[in-house]
């Protein structure tokens, strides 16, 4: 097996990590495209909601999917392969964030939707990646000091807001989409419903493999049905080209507009929270000291990645939850697994005809699809805010008055409507913008910023990021002294087995 150079461990012996094997080819194909079907639906999704809330045309929504899968691929390469420290070198799929959809609706719609409304959004996503990629360069002690904004009250809070946010979202969609004539139709809601509950029976069964995949299935099983049924069109699909390739600016130049910068900065910030979080899970996950200068890497990959995002037709990027959870459930821990997934996003987004067909989806199988996974996001939130004290008042305020900000733009529109200048109202016409804004001031009326060492790091079971210091302790770390690390090299932990290699895996 090929190994990439490691230093030598207490013993002597040079041993090498497994998050640094380099797997035969045959198994980084597989395992690498194992990683492609969990994070699939929740990569096209994403294109697919915002471009239909701005009325994209059905080319240019796939247009839209080739280029976020494409950038997806690049992304996660730079992130799990690292380019001097620029990446987190750790099993990490980057992927386009969920914090975004209601801030870049807002953001574009305001902005007069359709190619108008991307080009204002993608002025704010590259100024807010270059602004992220230099946050990620501060001083330890000033990186710190920020990242002790976000404790699990402000995350919690947060993640639910936007799982509660996001449900409308595709409550619509499962009710034919804003807009189409035959909105509410009965048998939109039988689509979402029945895309639902294969979904449910799908996780019910409790198969790891079936559960990473199960949106997947969904969605390719409900829109199997409703092509059956002559409610899914696929004549865009011949006419789609079979290569296609992405290219800077295809919509035209960005427009860099203050407000929606604004908003999108704030974005950044939540999207941090989490991509620290998760950074800190997966190196529970695979036995990986994680400091300050790693979590700086994973942020600067973001920073880098949501930049280039908004050159070539994308949106900002996050590190992936759901993909943090299939390394736990597959035990594969090796980031060169990430580099294979993303080769096969960048083929994947070089083939217009595969997105045809996804952005032939059916409202009706989408919302289905979408509702139960902004469910889960509001559950993951509610999991972290299980871990806060919740009888303490001024935290149960913080949750609270949060949640009810949240709620403010889709409960009194008019008000964002009609009493608000538009370019104020772009910017706070956003109930996760709301919600993740009050929970920040809040917390620090009540708590002001904690200190270093004041969390315990997230642990395997982490259901999304937790905030902490950047140099907190990592729970169930490895006690060896030989397996810290420094920047740039590998930690020196012993293999799994008597042959240096780790567990085998579950296959496909």
């Amino acid at each position: 097996m090929a190994r990439v150079a490691a230093p030598l461990s207490a013993t002597g012996k040079q041993s090498t990590h497994p998050v640094d094997e380099v797997l035969p080819l045959p198994k980084l194909a597989l395992y690498g495209f194992q990683h492609v079907l969990a994070f699939y639906a929740g990569a096209v999704i994403v294109p697919i909601i915002v471009g239909g809330a701005l009325g994209l045309t059905t080319e240019q929504l796939v247009y839209l999917i080739n280029a976020d899968l494409f950038t997806c691929g690049i992304a996660s390469i730079i992130q799990a392969w690292g380019i001097g420290r620029i990446g987190a070198r750790l099993p990490l799929i980057q992927g386009v964030t969920f914090t975004a959809v209601s801030p870049m609706i807002a953001i574009g719609l305001g902005a007069g939707g359709g190619t108008a409304g991307l080009l204002v959004i993608y002025g704010a996503v590259i100024t807010a990646g270059i602004a992220t990629f230099a946050f990620a360069w501060l001083p330890p002690k000033a990186f710190r000091t920020i990242m002790r904004l976000f404790p699990p009250v402000v995350t919690g809070t947060v993640i639910t807001v936007l799982g509660i946010v996001l449900i409308p979202v595709g409550l619509n969609d499962a009710a034919g989409g804003l807009g189409s004539p035959d909105f509410g139709d009965p048998k939109h809601f039988a689509y979402a419903g029945g895309t639902m509950l294969f979904i449910l029976i799908l996780m019910k069964l409790g198969k790891p493999f079936l559960n990473s995949i199960s949106i997947l299935l969904g969605l390719v099983g409900g829109t199997a049905v409703a092509f059956l049924l002559g409610d899914a069109k696929f004549g865009n699909v011949s006419n789609s080209d079979w290569i296609g390739i992405t290219t800077p600016f295809y919509y035209g130049a960005p427009k860099f507009e203050w407000f929606p910068i604004v908003l999108m900065l704030i974005v950044m910030l939540i999207t941090m929270v989490e991509t620290t979080g998760d950074t800190y899970a997966v190196g529970d996950i695979v036995g990986k000291d994680i400091d300050s200068e790693t979590v700086a890497r994973a942020l600067r990959a973001d920073g880098a990645a949501t930049a280039l995002g908004g050159v070539l037709n994308s949106f900002p990027y996050v590190a992936f939850a759901e993909n943090v959870g299939l390394v736990r459930m597959t035990k594969v821990k090796s980031r060169f697994v990430v580099v294979a997934a993303g080769v096969f996003m960048i083929v994947l987004g070089m083939i217009p005809k595969a997105a045809a067909i996804v952005a032939a989806v059916p409202h009706g199988v989408l919302g289905g699809a979408a509702t139960v996974m902004f469910a889960m996001v509001a559950l993951a939130g509610i999991q972290t805010l299980a871990k806060v004290d919740l009888k303490e008042e001024k935290n149960a305020l913080v949750v609270g008055v949060s949640l009810a900000f949240a709620l403010l733009p889709a409960t009194v529109p008019v008000l964002f409507k009609d009493h608000m200048d538009p370019d104020l109202s772009s910017l706070l016409n956003s109930g996760v913008t709301l919600g993740a804004t009050a929970a920040i001031v809040l917390n620090l009326i009540f708590n002001g910023l904690g200190k270093d060492g004041a969390h315990d790091a997230p642990t395997a079971d982490s259901p999304l990021a937790d905030s902490l210091p950047a140099d907190a302790p990592q729970a169930d770390a490895p006690k060896d002294a030989a397996a810290a690390s420094d920047d740039e090299s590998t930690a020196a932990i012993p293999a799994q087995s008597g042959e240096g290699e780790p567990a085998p895996a579950p296959t496909a």
